[in-house]
């Protein structure tokens, strides 16, 4: 098998993974199996902490994988390896067949139809690799720390700040005759800091990612804004209990709209284990509320030309004015209901939920008393009734201003109420991952403290 070229910091050559690709398929087929999908994936990086100006760790990273699928007929079998050689490549074949003809079949097992897979694989100028020595990485983390505790003297303490590069690539086939693949890059700058003392600490944190270094925010800045955020939630209390409008902070309002995803996806919906189910074609949003898919955007954090069954992915509208014009499927999630997959198997890719009018001080204004949610605790989030409750920390506002830090509360509702009830979205848009999406403000939610 070939090796890379002394100028690549991968191991292998791209038509190394292809060959290992289509050396799994030949064997699966030679071994009786009746469809096979392959995926090889080699992957390096380096991640730098740095804690009070010392480094604290360097790690580095290297693995490389082969997951093979077999059918034999609607009887399913899985299993992988980190070994290139071709004796572990028989292996493991020989161990994914071994478990399919002890498994019971499933009408809904199989690939995807052939029309499905992706043809063309565009250009997504997702690879970006940065030779970042040690030392420079070492140099940015200390600027990024360096940056956080010269905000004030109250910022006396840090849980480090981290730079991290990754690459890797991967080629996906099956015994359908597609084969793709492509390099992909993730870049991370990180900064935690501790202020105060004794009973009186408080900490936040702050971090940029992107795939290419010149696209993230300078580490100064970020350490920067760690150190303040932590500042503003010194002398934090609690409140009392009330029914106000909330409003989650942009990263805080990627993980409600995952929660969106989560309770819209095959595996919930064909387990009739959501709120949501047989919700298609009716709303679930507010009519100023348009959630679109956008997998082919340049350089996105979960771009990607087909999904993890090969299915070519598409531009969609997910939500339009309110109503929800389409699931998350797989292949399996989609035969599983009667349906056609949507091209999500692995997850959604950059879930772009439209902004409105208002800036992040422009929502604060519109909510004029209530709650701004900063962070949230636990994971009390139950998808069949659609309860929610979780632990969380932020600031009480009062006539469209923060007036003080809050913590020990509990925010409590039902995701289908709070999704009808959300008043607005923000246009100060964070994309750290598959979701972009502004802040939101709901109308009401039952905040519990004393």
């Amino acid at each position: 098998m070939s090796r890379t070229t002394k100028d690549s910091s991968f191991s292998y050559h791209f038509s190394a993974l292809q060959e290992l690709a289509s050396d799994a398929l030949k064997i699966a087929r030679k071994r009786g199996a009746s469809a096979c999908d392959v995926d090889v994936s080699e992957g390096f990086g380096q991640s730098v902490t740095v804690r009070h100006g010392e480094v604290e760790t360097i790690e580095y990273n290297r693995d490389k994988g082969v997951g093979v699928t077999v059918y034999l007929g609607q009887q399913k079998g899985y299993a992988s390896t980190s070994d290139f050689s071709s004796t572990a490549l028989k292996e493991t074949v020989e161990a994914a067949l071994n478990i399919a003809r002890f498994t019971a079949a499933d009408p809904c097992a199989g690939l995807a139809e052939k029309e499905l897979l992706a043809r063309k694989v565009p250009d997504l100028d997702l690879y970006h690799p940065e030779k970042m020595p040690v030392e420079t990485a070492i140099k940015i983390a200390r600027h990024c720390e360096s940056a956080a505790f010269a905000v004030s003297p109250l910022v006396n303490n840090s849980e480090g700040a981290t730079v991290s590069t990754q690459e890797a690539r991967f080629v996906s086939a099956n015994s359908l005759g597609f084969m793709a693949g492509y390099p992909s890059s993730r870049n991370y700058i990180a900064c935690s800091v501790i202020v105060g003392e004794g009973d009186a600490m408080q900490r936040d944190d702050w971090y940029s990612t992107s795939r290419r270094v010149r696209d993230m925010a300078s580490p100064e800045t970020i350490g920067d804004y760690a150190a303040r955020r932590a500042l503003a939630r010194m002398g934090a209390r609690k409140i009392k209990t009330c029914q106000v409008p909330v409003l989650f902070e942009a990263p805080l309002a990627a993980s409600l709209i995952g929660s969106f995803v989560h309770a819209v996806s095959g595996g919930a919906l064909y387990r009739k284990s959501t709120f949501l189910l047989d919700s298609l074609g009716t709303r679930i949003f507010p009519e100023h509320v348009n959630i679109s898919e956008r997998p082919h955007l340049k350089r996105g954090l979960a771009s990607s030309a087909f999904d993890n069954d090969g299915v070519a992915t598409r531009d969609r509208e997910v939500v339009v004015d309110g109503i929800l014009q389409g699931y998350f499927l797989s292949v399996y999630t989609a035969r599983k209901l009667g349906m056609q997959t949507t091209g999500n198997a692995g997850g959604c890719h950059n879930l772009i939920v439209h902004p409105g009018e208002h800036d992040f001080r422009g929502l604060l204004k519109k909510m004029g008393r209530g709650l701004l949610v900063t962070e949230l605790l636990g994971h009390g989030v139950n998808y069949v009734t659609g309860d929610y409750s979780r632990g969380a920390a932020g600031y009480w506002v009062e006539n469209g201003e923060i007036q003080f830090p809050v913590e020990e509360i509990t925010i409590a509702g039902n995701l289908r109420d709070m999704f009808s009830n959300i008043v607005a979205v923000g246009n100060d848009v964070l994309c750290r991952g598959s979701k972009q999406v502004g802040s939101i403000l709901l109308g009401s939610m039952k905040v519990a403290g004393n």
